[in-house]
């Protein structure tokens, strides 16, 4: 099956309408008052990998659901005015997602180029993934 349009341009051309931050920029953004580390990865690659201290998990699947106001699942950090740094595993879900939260029109919204991935090899803090459990 031939499809019209692949994840290659799909990413692409996500990126060409979005701000990607570099290792350096992200990593100057960790600890400030007014941005909030998104980190969209499953639960297992948090469990497996680790995370950037202080993120808020918001699962890829659940984002749209999650940002969104009129949702059931909303998450009220999402109406917080801060500037939302995105980040999955090597920065192409984060670019999607960053490009579908800007369509939706939330204001501020990036993500770190090369994700996780070049957190970690670039030598950015990271910490265990602390699950939230229900009582």
């Amino acid at each position: 099956m031939a499809l019209k349009i692949g994840i290659k341009q799909l990413v692409a051309a996500a990126n060409e309408r979005i701000r990607t931050l570099s290792l350096d920029e992200a990593k100057a953004q960790l600890g400030q008052p007014d941005v909030v580390f998104v980190d969209i990865r499953d639960p297992r690659e948090l469990e497996r990998d680790g995370m950037i201290p202080g993120a808020f998990h918001a699962p890829r699947g659940m984002l749209e659901f999650w940002v969104d106001p009129e949702s059931p699942y909303y998450k009220p950090i999402f109406g917080e005015d801060k500037t939302f740094v995105l980040y999955c595993a090597g920065g192409l879900r984060s670019a999607l997602s960053t490009a579908t939260l800007q369509d939706m029109g939330l204001p501020k919204v990036c993500h770190v180029a090369g994700g996780y991935g070049a957190w970690k090899q670039g030598g950015g803090d990271i910490v265990p993934y602390q699950p939230k459990h229900k009582t």
